[in-house]
């Protein structure tokens, strides 16, 4: 039975596959383990489906002869290098070699398709942003303070980035006061999202003690950014209750972060740099209302002292004229009191000097029958008094000061008063007396 060496079977398979048709052929594919040794960078190439699931898998290689050459292109045209997840397009050349097996050998790529990939994947993340109305809710947040002090930063502990965005912070010329905690967070890599996802509900819980919140990162290869082109954390941050500032990578880096944030800046040192702008205009804005209050107030004292140097002027004229004419308002007044005066006084003091005369008449009158009254009265007293009566031989028998009127009255042996006309008589009562009478 003939037979063949596994070197004759690949060489043969080499044969049929290095083909015309199978030769600079551009394909796409997901990059995946992408490696760079000794200078040649390997990876595998991907195609999956709709549901995701892998349907295709081939072993790629970029050779050391064209590495730097493809390399550089396509970071100048994406600004990353190959990196696992990437969407590419490559000329590629079907190679079977005896030891190493099948390959395809990238002699080319297109970076325009990268760039397109990744912008349909943004674009349909910003639509269904849209779609559920929560686009612009971050960027329409308004500010609470005018300027921004006390900051809640995400950020990978220890990165550049984080300690540029620091050192700006606080030592900054004007000598701005700020107060900042870390959430730390991963920044990069496919467990990022939602380890932001995660500092962004711890800062969301101490909300009232932030002004606003800063995630930062510093600049890298594009790839690193896919961690921020994710839908989930979009959405976290477009619905963020405070305002949200964005400083990740380099002024030519963009993320779907940088669409829903409330303020998008380059990098961290950005960032830093305009929080400080933003209290630098605050005070510049202070200086200068400071200075229009001294200019408006300088005047003010200006047009005052001329006031009151003309008014000091005019005030002994003033005073003068304003006696004068006080004066003559007050003779006028007098004399036209002094007429009325005389016509309205002069009839008043006539008629109560007749009430006066009629008053002493009546009064003389009145004194003169009241007299006569008296006289007669005491003349009908007189003759009915007591004293009269003893006068006249009668007396007055008391007992305990009462007058006795009768005798039955008067216990035994009770002392009894006689008054006469000329004196009184004691006695006392007998039982003979009251039996006799």
């Amino acid at each position: 039975m003939p037979t063949l060496s596994l070197l004759e079977l690949t060489r043969l398979v080499s044969s049929l596959v290095q083909q015309p048709q199978t030769q600079n052929v551009w394909v796409t594919a997901e990059l995946s383990d992408v490696a760079v040794r000794g200078g040649h960078c390997y990876m595998e190439l991907l195609q999956k489906d709709e549901r995701g699931l892998q349907v295709a898998k081939a072993r790629g290689v970029i050779w050391a002869s064209a590495y730097p050459r493809i390399d550089a292109q396509f970071f100048a045209a994406t600004g990353q290098r190959f990196a696992s997840g990437l969407k590419v397009m490559l000329c590629v050349s079907a190679s079977m070699h005896p030891v190493y097996g099948f390959s395809l050998v990238v002699s080319a790529v297109n970076p325009e398709y990268t760039m397109g990939d990744l912008l349909r994947r943004r674009r349909e993340i910003l639509e269904r942003l849209k779609n559920e109305g929560i686009l612009n809710l971050n960027r329409d947040l308004a500010w609470q303070c005018a300027v921004p002090q006390r900051i809640a930063v995400i950020s990978a502990p220890g990165a550049a980035g984080y300690g540029d965005f620091m050192n700006q912070l606080y030592t900054n010329a004007s000598r701005i006061r700020f107060t900042t905690r870390l959430y730390p967070a991963t920044m990069q890599g496919t467990s990022a999202p939602q380890s932001i996802i995660e500092a962004l509900e711890q800062v969301a819980a101490d909300s009232d003690m932030w002004d606003c919140v800063a995630i930062i990162r510093g600049g890298g290869a594009t790839s690193d950014l896919q961690a921020f082109e994710d839908y989930a954390l979009a959405a976290n941050v477009a619905q963020f209750p405070l305002p949200v500032v964005i400083g990740i990578g380099h002024e030519r880096d963009v993320t779907v972060l940088d669409y829903v944030a409330n303020t998008r800046l380059k990098t961290p040192t950005a960032v830093a740099e305009w929080l400080i702008a933003q209290g630098d205009n605050a005070l510049a804005w202070l200086l200068n209302t400071g200075n229009r209050i001294l200019q408006i107030a300088s005047q003010r004292i200006s047009g005052n002292k001329e006031q009151l140097a003309h008014a000091e002027g005019l005030l002994p004229v003033l005073a003068k004229g304003a006696v004068e004419k006080g004066l003559t308002k007050m003779r006028d007044a007098a004399a036209t009191l002094q007429t009325i005066g005389a016509r309205r006084i002069q009839p008043q003091i006539t008629r109560l000097q007749m009430m006066s005369d009629n008053l002493s008449a009546a009064a003389t009158r009145r004194i003169e029958r009241e007299r006569t009254r008296l006289d007669a009265s005491a003349t009908l007293l007189a003759a009915l008094s007591p004293a009269a009566t003893l006068a006249r031989g009668y007396s007055i028998t008391r007992y305990r000061g009462k007058a006795v009127t009768d005798p039955a009255k008067i216990p035994p042996g009770e002392i009894i008063v006689t008054l006469l006309a000329s004196g009184q008589l004691t006695s006392r009562k007998t039982e003979e007396e009251e039996t006799r009478n």
